[in-house]
């Protein structure tokens, strides 16, 4: 008998209706998961393959196990790998968002951001509650050279005392990730604006000082 997990899935639904009626996803663009606690059968929920996030069913959602083996529900979004590495990689993430968040794709096309970082450090809440977000090269949806990508990109920025909390994936959009689905959401929704504002302003504003971002580092904790 399977446990009720219909608190995680309603969540799930609540946030894929609020992404879409924002705009952050379109169509059948994005997927959503959350991982499922050790006690109530562990592995993590994911929004099926080619589903609208706007109009998501509690009960149509997939259940994954530990390593990637459907326990319940239809086939999961063909990024699956990428959410189950990120809940291998990140102990303390409960939600992984991905979504094709339009600023942030257009700023991809365009050429911006590299292997470091998509945007220069423009605003103090972008320092302080998105943080470095590295830049993948085009990759099909669902390579699995994804996943393998992000692990070397967290233990390289582990390896400078560095948390990441975003990555990008040029031409598809943003994966983002929390302790929480409203931290995930907020991550996001900080990090899509940052783009809007940076291709308003056609790149020009001078990034915050080094000075700048030393002080946010010592009062807020900031990981820059």
């Amino acid at each position: 008998m399977h446990p009720d997990l219909s608190h995680l899935r309603r969540e799930i639904c609540r946030i894929g209706q609020s992404l879409f009626q924002r705009g952050y996803v379109h169509s059948s663009a994005g997927n959503i998961s959350v991982r499922v606690p050790a006690a109530a059968g562990g592995g993590l929920l994911i929004t099926p393959s080619d589903a609208c996030l706007g109009f998501l069913d509690p009960e149509t959602l997939a259940w994954l196990d530990a390593d990637g083996q459907r326990l319940a529900g239809p086939p999961p979004s063909k990024s699956h790998l990428l959410h189950q590495r990120l809940y291998d990689l990140e102990p303390d993430a409960g939600c992984v968002l991905h979504t094709h968040s339009s600023h942030l794709v257009a700023l991809s096309l365009l050429g911006g951001g590299n292997e470091h970082d998509l945007l220069p450090p423009l605003t103090p809440y972008y320092v302080m509650k998105v943080g470095h977000v590295p830049c993948l090269p085009y990759l099909s949806p669902g390579d699995p050279d994804a996943a393998h990508w992000l692990a070397d990109t967290l233990s390289r920025h582990r390896a400078k005392g560095l948390r990441l909390r975003a990555v990008m994936q040029a031409r598809l959009g943003p994966t983002v990730w929390g302790a929480s689905p409203a931290a995930a959401m907020a991550t996001l929704e900080e990090l899509e604006e940052t783009a809007r504002l940076w291709l308003l302003t056609r790149g020009q504003p001078e990034p915050l000082s080094p000075a700048q971002i030393d002080d946010l580092r010592q009062r807020f904790d900031a990981s820059w």
